[in-house]
């Protein structure tokens, strides 16, 4: 078999040095995700037009290259680690962002900042709801790749229900369309949904045709405290039998209030320091904020141990500081993180709280818990110290449980940060053999030389084993 170094000069040859680029400051760059696990490459690859995509993807089958597709590289489960090493394909010159104000649609390529996206389509008087907290960092591909979700996932969807159409190219290096600009379309599969949540294994996403919708008129922000966290989480249930659907429902159980309230230094609530939060806003016409808000007051007289009313969007921003500070300042409780993005039916809110309580005591772990109760998205974080033998086992062992019990109670072991390297253990937890079964039979149909970000998903990789994991990074505040 011809080496990797034999290939990569011969793209070279084809493509040139400004888009194959091989000098070891941007291969490193390259040999990691927000994951933080280190693997070498042979080459960076930066196109400049769709077409070097075709030549690349085309090569690497001839030599059976590994091609890992990378945007910003925030993805915090190993997706975009090209951990078979090869080349990885730099998509941010691909960061074009068109408005159509008439349709409702914005034509973006697949480099381009989802904040970005989201100013352009404010400006126009649109909004795109997904809003990881990644925003000014993430791109729009990988956000596709994993089907991210955010804080307005109860209310609006995440990124699968505002993709339209997707053009790219096949692992083979063939070019397609799946869908056109268009609200209808049912001409055939739908090949459009399989990338999405693809994790970059079926194709290589060049650009997306996205819906809009029109911008909220008004917005209102409301944050409560509880006594503990079984009182929130049936607090909010009967929110949501109300009727009431907030746009944005953020909880913050006791650890996490805790420690951003030191990183603050202040009490969100005087008196009730460390109490357990929720984080509300409301957001459409004026007519259905006014109702609503009055709804969500007398629902926090009624359930709340207190409450904070912003009146102005600058108060609003103050009110969203607990929920910016709480993953950040979780290290003070341990210097490694396994950041899970667990995702549990309503009816098991409860049930789960409780069972969270049994595995903080029983692993001696903290485990700050914080996430979006509206689509029951939580972010459950295990705490721990890496170089402690016994911290590092009791983690091992507690997210081994957190996936079970999560799945046992009817949920998902993911909600938007996909499977990559850190979720393959727990893979056949979530499904049957028969189902990975058929989804590796779609892989190997798109891909059959397997040469498109192989090594996720399907093979076990022990993350937390690793010794480079766990590397906090700025934007590690999901």
């Amino acid at each position: 078999m011809k080496s990797f170094a034999q290939a990569t000069a011969l793209l070279k040859r084809k493509l040139g040095a400004r888009v194959v680029v091989t000098d070891e400051a941007a291969r490193h760059e390259a040999s990691f995700d927000s994951s933080k696990i280190l693997f070498s490459t042979e080459a960076v690859i930066r196109p400049r037009k769709e077409a070097d995509i075709g030549v690349v993807l085309a090569l690497a089958n001839t030599f059976r290259v590994p091609v890992t597709t990378r945007g910003r590289g925030t993805t915090l489960t190993g997706a975009a680690a090209p951990i078979h090493g090869g080349w990885v394909l730099d998509m941010l010159a691909f960061n074009q962002i068109e408005i159509d104000g008439d349709a409702g649609m914005a034509h973006v390529g697949a480099g381009a900042k989802v904040g970005d996206i989201q100013r352009a389509a404010d400006a126009a008087g649109w909004f795109y709801p997904p809003d990881p907290s990644s925003k000014e960092y993430c791109t729009i591909g990988g956000n596709i790749a994993c089907n991210a979700g955010g804080m307005h996932g109860g209310k609006y969807g995440v990124t699968r229900d505002f993709v339209v159409a997707l053009r790219g190219f096949l692992p083979t290096g063939e070019f397609v369309e799946w869908g056109t600009a268009t609200k209808k379309f049912s001409a055939g599969f739908n090949m459009r949904d399989l990338w999405i949540g693809g994790e970059g294994m079926l194709g290589v996403v060049t650009g997306a045709v996205l819906k809009l919708i029109p911008r909220p008129a008004v917005r209102f922000t409301l944050l409560t405290s509880f006594r503990d966290e079984p009182a929130a989480l049936r607090a909010a249930l009967a929110l949501f039998r109300a009727r009431v659907q907030p746009a944005i429902c953020e909880f913050l159980d006791r650890e996490s209030v805790l420690c951003a309230e030191r990183a603050m230094q202040t009490t969100i609530f005087p008196g009730q320091a460390g109490r357990p939060v929720i984080l509300l806003e409301l957001a459409g016409s004026k007519a259905d904020v006014r109702e609503q808000r009055a709804q969500l007051l007398a629902w926090a007289g009624g359930n709340a141990t207190g409450h904070r009313i912003a009146r102005t969007r600058d108060e609003a921003e103050q009110l969203w500081a607990v929920r910016r500070k709480c993953s950040g300042a979780m290290f003070e409780l341990g210097d490694a993180k396994l950041n899970e993005d667990v995702v549990l039916p309503m009816r098991s809110y409860v049930k789960f709280a409780k069972f969270l309580v049994r595995l903080k005591r029983e692993s001696g772990l903290h485990v700050p818990t914080f996430g979006h109760l509206a689509d029951g998205n939580l972010h459950v974080n295990i705490m721990y110290h890496r170089a402690d033998p016994k911290e590092t086992r009791a983690a091992e062992k507690a997210v081994d449980r957190l996936m079970r019990t999560v799945v046992a109670l009817g949920g998902s072991i993911s909600g938007e940060h996909g499977i990559g390297l850190a979720k393959t253990p727990f893979l056949r937890i979530q499904h049957s053999p028969a189902q990975v079964r058929a989804m590796q039979a779609v892989k190997h149909a798109l891909d059959p030389r397997g040469v498109l970000n192989p090594g996720k998903m399907f093979d076990v990789f022990q993350v937390w084993k690793h010794p480079r994991m766990d590397v906090h990074l700025p934007w590690d505040h999901k």
